[in-house]
């Protein structure tokens, strides 16, 4: 479907509508070649059973509005998915993000390399390349788009860590490795 929609120059992606109710059961990660989308402007995952985007998908230059929405296994987003210039819309049930400003989920402790480094190709915040010993990994929570979301950074090294934005109002105050000795702001 990806090859499709990156050969007609669709402007608008919904996978999910495509498949029967079985097989969306089934996708539970988007491929990476999402990245060769340039000219989607909304993608629409509403009500999947994702529970991971690739950090290919900030190659989606033309990416306007992002819709995950009713997608509750998605906890956290790739930081890449603020690469995207032109995202200003997003509709994701923010109940089910780790750190939502309401519940307060824990953030999950990062091991070395936790949340699935094979797929992890380049650094998060300088797109160069990782070292061998794998990514220096960390949350972060930013505002994408119109919601707050749990981004999980892969740096190559402390100074790309350290280069990262201030972390959103109301959350976390600074980059972290998560588990129960993260501190969060009461719930509201």
């Amino acid at each position: 479907m990806i090859g499709e929609a990156a050969a007609d120059g669709r402007e608008v992606f919904k996978p999910l509508v495509e498949l029967t109710a079985e097989e969306r059961r089934q996708v539970v990660t988007l491929p990476p070649d999402i990245g060769r989308l340039k000219r989607v402007r909304h993608l629409v995952l509403y009500g999947s059973n994702l529970v991971r985007i690739p950090p290919e998908i900030g190659a989606m230059e033309s990416l306007e509005e992002f819709s995950p929405y009713t997608s509750y296994r998605l906890h956290w987003f790739p930081y890449e998915l603020t690469r995207c210039p032109n995202l200003r819309s997003s509709t994701v049930s923010t109940r089910a993000v780790y750190g939502n400003y309401k519940t307060r989920l824990p953030f999950p402790a990062l091991q070395k390399s936790a949340f699935e480094p094979d797929a992890v190709r380049a650094c998060s915040v300088c797109a160069g390349p990782l070292p061998p010993s794998g990514p220096a990994q960390v949350w972060i929570s930013s505002r994408v788009a119109t919601d707050v979301l749990p981004l999980l950074v892969n740096a190559c090294s402390r100074a790309c860590v350290d280069a990262l934005p201030e972390p959103a109002e109301h959350h976390v105050a600074t980059p972290h490795r998560g588990g129960p000795t993260v501190v969060q702001p009461r719930a509201r």
